[in-house]
């Protein structure tokens, strides 16, 4: 008996023992759960029952080198519905149906859709947005947001780009700094109990947003107004397809000015201008007739059966087409698209074979109005010749038979040294998304007349950009610069936050060839071919250019002139290319003349003291 009731004892004790130690262990976990652990569940319950709102941060602007705003925001609301705290369906659905405008069904199936907080519509203008307010209704959130605002509308638009309903940067300068413009959100945490209603004693925690800094571009408002405005007049009087402009310090490489005529309105983005419309149904038709033309000849009869089945031009209805056309009318001709530059690049001939040495100012040379290369006669634009002339004159003349020579002089592994040395066979790094590369013959496949071709601007392409930034390095004592727009960055309250900082090559040529470009092009607007390029009381220098699209069967054709000033200091220097003008399309006619209402307004504007008279009329080129 007396074991027994030891045993039981034992058992007693150990069975005290182990729920001792239980509660022990469970009042240890509270302690340290409720201790030491409070803060951490305290903010996991909280996130069961909070509902988070977005409070946007106003995007950086876009100013111009004087500070003038380029890019800026407006006040606007998004809208919104938290389908738990609704009290009277209809009675929302019937006031946000009234205030903004839009139909019934849509409205309710937002309304009554089941989730913690459903957009109803974004970009409300502010007087709206109180309007909405002001009705009181449970349920119905109105959050201050930005909307972009360009006050010029169309003024440098491909250049700017624009956002979108995010607010983010897509194309231009927008996407391009988008990391600098771009600001982080602020949040509203509302503290709601089981049904998602919210808890109105426990207030709203806030997490303020930070604004985006402002970008400073090389681009000044007035300049650019001075070539958009002679863009858009000689697009109009010679019905071109499209006109560009460049104007940049061929020093530093800052761009002033960059217009792509015809321009869109960049607070309308994805509205196709009367003008986009009009080209793309033209080459809508042009590409299904072609298609027609091929099928006929494949097979006869099967015109008739695909003609159910050829597209519609459609793009208000049609989204792919529409998206095509308006990648179309937000391309930069400038640096998204190649072109034959003509004679422009004689620039580019002609400081290769100084620098090599093959010619001499004082060369002369014969035109018969053609030269003869292997099987192939070319001619001149001067169909009955130049006749004797030094490379001075052939040069003012624009003579295609004197660079022929310059071209073969110097050889195809000579001319592939300096399309190297000059940077063309590279991008120019300028600071905008989409850079078309030069389009060259591989020099393994260059013959005789392609290297012919080459040496007065054909059978190659290159974009407007990398010409004039070539011809920078080539007047400006040998300097290659990047083209760039970007200049710094600063906060709200002028304070730098970053400087940008670009590449430059030097000895791209000698000083020595350098000079003689100069003195050469402006022989050529004060005595040549570039006259009508010429400005009265400065000197100016340039070069005429008349180009041919492919196919040549088309017979379309590019005119373009550029020009820098002064002749003896370049500080300025101008590309104006004109894209299938209508009537009278040489270069020297009708684009030499845009560059010079050009400068008439932008060298005194510059503050350039007029230095000596210039011719004002000349020849065709």
């Amino acid at each position: 008996m007396q074991r027994l009731r030891k045993f039981q004892k034992k058992k007693m004790f150990l069975f005290l023992t182990v729920v001792f130690l239980g509660l022990a262990a469970v009042t240890g976990r509270l302690v340290y759960l409720m201790v030491f652990r409070s803060e951490f569940y305290g903010e996991q319950a909280e996130d069961l029952h909070e509902r988070e709102r977005e409070i946007k941060a106003a995007r950086g602007r876009i100013l111009d080198r004087n500070g003038t705003v380029l890019a800026s925001n407006r006040s606007v609301c998004t809208i919104s519905v938290i389908h738990s705290q609704i009290e009277d369906e209809d009675a929302v659905v019937d006031m946000l149906v009234k205030e903004l405008d839009m139909p019934e069904e849509e409205v309710r199936k937002r309304v009554e859709k089941v989730s913690s907080i459903e957009r109803i519509r974004t970009n409300v203008d502010k007087e709206t947005g109180d309007a909405i307010l002001n009705y009181g209704l449970a349920g119905v959130k109105v959050d201050a947001d930005y909307k972009r605002y360009y006050p010029y509308d169309d003024l440098a638009s491909r250049v700017l780009g624009f956002t979108g309903s995010d607010n983010q940067g897509i194309i231009g300068l927008e996407v391009k700094y988008d990391q600098w413009l771009s600001g982080t959100n602020g949040k509203i945490l509302t503290l709601t109990d089981s049904k998602g209603l919210e808890i109105q004693a426990a207030g709203e925690r806030r997490s303020e947003p930070v604004d985006g800094n402002d970008l400073v571009v090389s681009l000044d408002c007035n300049i650019q107004k001075y070539c958009q405005q002679a863009a858009r007049k000689v697009m109009k009087e010679k019905q071109a397809d499209a006109v560009s402009v460049i104007l940049m310090d061929p020093g530093s490489g800052e761009i002033l000015a960059m217009v792509n005529e015809p321009e869109f309105n960049l607070n309308e983005p994805f509205t196709l201008t009367d003008q986009v419309l009009e080209q793309a149904k033209e080459d809508f038709q042009a590409e299904q007739e072609k298609k027609r033309e091929q099928e006929a000849q494949e097979e006869e009869g099967e015109l008739q059966q695909n003609k159910d089945e050829e597209e519609i031009f459609d793009p208000e209805n049609d989204p792919e087409q529409k998206q095509e056309f308006l990648n179309k009318m937000w391309r930069n001709l400038c640096i998204n698209d190649t072109y034959e530059p003509g004679s422009t690049f004689k620039i580019i001939t002609t400081s290769a074979a100084l620098e090599e040495g093959v010619v001499t100012l004082d060369d002369r040379f014969y035109c018969p109005g053609y030269k003869i290369v292997e099987d192939r006669r070319i001619r001149c634009h001067k169909t009955d010749g130049h006749g004797s002339e030094t490379f001075t004159e052939g040069i003012m003349n624009s003579c295609n038979p004197v660079f022929i020579e310059l071209g073969l002089r110097l050889g195809t592994d000579n001319f592939y040294k300096y399309f190297k040395q000059f940077g063309l066979l590279e991008k120019t790094g300028i600071d905008l998304p989409g850079e078309a590369s030069t389009i060259m013959h591989d020099p393994d496949n260059m013959g005789q007349v392609e290297l012919a071709t080459v040496s007065f601007g054909q059978s190659f392409q290159i974009t407007p950009i990398q010409l004039i930034t070539t011809a920078s390095s080539l007047i400006n004592g040998g300097i290659r610069v990047t083209p760039h727009f970007g200049v710094r960055v600063q906060n709200e309250k002028e304070q730098i936050v970053e400087t940008f900082h670009y590449d430059t090559s030097e000895n791209i040529v000698s000083s020595d060839t350098s000079e003689k470009v100069r003195y050469l092009l402006e022989k050529v607007v004060s005595e040549g071919t570039g006259k009508k390029g010429g400005v009265e009381g400065f000197s100016i220098g340039g070069k005429t250019a008349t180009s041919q699209t492919l196919p040549r069967s088309d017979h379309k054709y590019i005119a373009s002139f550029l020009g820098f000033a002064p002749a003896e200091d370049p500080q300025v220097i101008g590309l104006v290319v004109i894209y299938d003008p209508q009537g009278i399309y040489y270069g020297g006619t009708i684009a030499a003349p845009v560059m010079q209402e050009i400068y008439e307004d932008v060298l005194p504007y510059l503050g350039l003291e007029p230095s000596k008279e210039a011719g004002k009329d000349g020849e065709e080129s």
